[in-house]
């Protein structure tokens, strides 16, 4: 296992420098600047402001003192200083950002990232208690009305993505209703909507994936030769058959985490949650560029880590597979 997780570790490098060339590129060539919208300022301050964040060398330049500046660096203990995790211990230096003067992107991704984190486990785990128990019943009730009412309902629950369910939840809970906030993230209560509108969409995918693995379990000749033995059903399902059933939902575990995650950025905005996403959406709007570069950055790391963690956790599920 140590030699694949190595493996897979340096495969990430050139995965990593593509991403970064792409979007260092891309949000160039996007119209206007950082400053193309500031209130109205001398050419001279224009000029000063450029020049103090780079913006005025030659553009291959900004893109060599970019790669410089993500570029781990070695491990030094005197490094840490509390406020930027990112950088004290790996000496990564997203730089500052330029819509918010005297803060760095790595401060705002070391605040802003545990709200996004925490909304995406709490739209995990409704997408896995709603979606993986109802998979499972229709599997095991097949042709019947316990099987086709919730995978329709699951089909349509894919059909809808979460920018028309956010309006809908806010609109009928939040404002007929009056049941939660529609804005913010100060109680506990503010976290429900969101968390819902997030991991309804991922629901109804866990949902169709667990019955089709479970049905699929349940064709095979051992499933069989355990109910000739006269087993419950109880024990044919939990304990024989659930082990390998579930095989197509790890699978997409990781994949569904890294979107619940990155994936916010929509529901960030409707509920207007001070997290991670909300940031990237005003760094595309503003012309932020480090603030983009640093977020994309960040999320791409995080999904090629969820998805060498799930990998592994499919070989410990399944013996038939290796670390190859």
């Amino acid at each position: 296992m140590l030699k694949f997780v190595v493996y897979r570790l340096f495969q990430t490098i050139p995965v990593l420098f593509v991403i970064v060339t792409m979007t260092f590129f891309m949000v160039r060539a996007a119209p206007g600047g950082p400053f193309s919208e500031e209130r109205q300022v001398s050419p001279q301050i224009l000029e000063r402001m450029n020049e103090h964040y780079g913006l005025n060398d030659p553009l291959l330049v900004q893109y060599w003192n970019y790669l410089k500046n993500i570029t781990p660096k070695r491990f030094r203990p005197d490094r840490f200083h509390g406020e930027d995790p990112l950088g004290d211990a790996f000496g990564i230096d997203l730089g500052p950002s330029f819509k918010h003067e005297g803060r760095t992107v790595n401060e705002m991704i070391a605040e802003s990232f545990p709200v996004s984190l925490e909304l995406g486990l709490l739209a995990l785990a409704i997408a896995l208690c709603f979606g993986v128990p109802t998979g499972i019943l229709a599997a095991v009730r097949r042709n019947s009305s316990l099987d086709y009412v919730p995978m329709s309902t699951a089909m349509v629950g894919i059909c809808l993505p979460s920018f028309v369910i956010g309006p809908i939840f806010a609109l009928v809970f939040g404002l007929w209703l009056g049941w939660f906030n529609v804005s913010g993230w100060f109680q506990p209560s503010d976290r429900i909507l969101p968390a819902f509108t997030l991991g309804l969409f991922y629901a109804a995918y866990m949902a169709r994936l667990s019955r089709g693995g479970m049905l699929e379990i349940l064709s095979q000749d051992y499933i069989r030769t355990a109910r000739a033995k006269g087993l419950r059903e109880r024990t044919v399902i939990f304990i024989h058959a659930l082990k390998g059933g579930l095989l197509p939902v790890v699978s997409f575990l990781g994949p569904a985490l890294a979107g619940l995650i990155s994936g916010s950025f929509v529901v960030e905005t409707i509920f207007q949650i001070p997290g991670l996403g909300r940031h990237f959406i005003n760094g595309a709007l503003n012309r932020d560029y480090s603030m983009v570069l640093g977020t994309v950055l960040f999320y791409a790391t995080l999904i090629i880590i969820m998805n060498l963690l799930v990998d592994i956790i499919q070989v410990m599920l399944n013996p038939k597979l290796k670390y190859e």
